[in-house]
């Protein structure tokens, strides 16, 4: 027996081999990016519910490669994916063979793919947000409304920047500062960009802190930070209940293509709200969420396959990113400029870079620049308002961009 040519067959044969064959560098490369994303969510906790498993599913998708190289792999098939986006393929949109042929990453992703991931998230946020600050005060709409702009400007840029009407609408999504309704938007329209769509989104929503408050003091004067709302109207509880099935009737029959959102997001409110359904309630607040989270941030992060994701598209997508969110904030301050001036000095403006949705981080930056400016000041649930308005406004955002790309 020659021990050396066995060890050496052992060492040709194992993944590490495969850091200096076809193209394996790239892989390597997203090894240490997801050791870095792992830094990020687990030490400076951005993010890091969701952050976490994108990062271990972005470790275990480009560890997967190189096995691929010597054997059958256990965790990830692109080709299955291959065939299942191809429309010559006879196992075209077949998930009955990723599900007979694929491994645990294939089955975990055709929750993503099917935007179930998605819509059972929007599902527990409905019914963790209390929408009485919305109904309270429905000009809250507008701000919601006016912070979806960096979707817009966003998608434009993309477009001149080279990107296919679907991806670029993919893109502006994230404008929304919305992670589930990017998710669901990309995985519709140009998954082969999910993974940089995920990531920018889900980054710049942990970086609410630090980058709304520069942009807020921008455009606001001192004076307008420290005024103080009065206290908004009871919102009753039959408003409460009537309140998510006029939205879901009205949003649904205006853009069906936003039902699964839309539809999601108000059902886990009116659990919330009804007062007889307690016991699902806490269901989709606690077990569901915590499991949907862990599936899709796997999911996720499987799609960062080296050969995928280190290109300059993803570099392009980054920084677009940040222009939309920077954008959605800039349009929601604007609005809530005009607002102050209209209702003679009433409105904080600063309530209006809540609409950027992030629930309910982005209103929290709100209260705090506000006691920043005048320490009697608390914005927190005025700021609500619009931060709900937001998550509807990015829904209904995506729901057109989908109807006008998806066909």
């Amino acid at each position: 027996m020659n021990i050396l040519e066995t060890l050496k067959k052992l060492l040709l044969e194992s993944g590490f081999a495969g850091f200096f064959q076809n193209g394996g560098w790239q892989n390597a490369v997203m090894i240490v990016i997801a050791c870095g994303l792992l830094y990020l969510g687990i030490k400076k906790k951005f993010e890091p519910l969701l952050l976490v498993g994108i990062a271990f599913g972005c470790l275990l998708v480009n560890v997967s490669y190189f096995l691929n190289l010597t054997e059958a792999d256990a965790l990830y098939h692109p080709d299955l994916w291959t065939e299942f986006l191809d429309a010559n393929s006879e196992y075209y949109h077949s998930y009955g063979h990723i599900m007979a042929h694929g491994g645990f990453l294939d089955i975990l992703y055709i929750g993503v793919k099917a935007g179930l991931y998605p819509s059972l998230i929007f599902m527990g946020v409905g019914a963790m947000t209390d929408f009485g600050p919305l109904i309270a005060r429905p000009s809250s709409l507008i701000l919601g409304a006016a912070a979806q702009l960096g979707v817009f400007v966003a998608f434009f840029g993309a477009n001149l920047l080279g990107f296919t009407g679907n991806q670029a609408a993919s893109i502006g999504i994230i404008g929304g500062a919305d992670g589930p309704t990017a998710i669901y938007l990309t995985t519709k329209l140009a998954p082969e960009l999910l993974g940089a769509i995920a990531i920018a989104a889900y980054s710049y929503m942990a970086l609410i802190p630090m980058i709304q408050p520069p942009i807020m003091r921008l455009l606001t004067t001192k004076k307008e930070r420290e005024v103080v709302m009065t206290q908004a109207r009871p919102v009753s509880k039959t408003e409460k209940i009537i309140f998510p099935i006029v939205v879901t009737i009205f949003c649904v029959l205006l853009l069906p293509s936003t039902a699964p959102l839309i539809g999601c997001l108000m059902l886990g409110n009116l659990w919330r709200e009804c007062g007889v359904t307690e016991r699902l309630s806490d269901t989709v607040q606690n077990a569901l969420m915590n499991i949907i989270t862990v599936f899709l941030g796997i999911s996720v992060g499987a799609t960062m396959a080296g050969s995928r994701f280190l290109t300059l598209d993803t570099i392009k997508i980054v920084l677009l990113g940040l222009a939309a969110f920077a954008i959605s904030t800039t349009g929601g301050l604007l609005v809530g400029k005009v607002m102050y001036l209209v209702t003679g000095g009433k409105i904080n403006p600063l309530i209006g870079s809540a609409g950027v949705s992030a629930v309910p981080m982005a209103a929290r930056v709100s209260q705090l620049e506000g006691q920043k400016a005048n320490p009697k000041n608390f914005l927190l649930m005025h700021a609500m308002g619009p931060n709900v308005a937001g998550v509807i406004g990015s829904a209904i955002a995506a729901g057109f961009l989908l109807k006008v790309f998806g066909g």
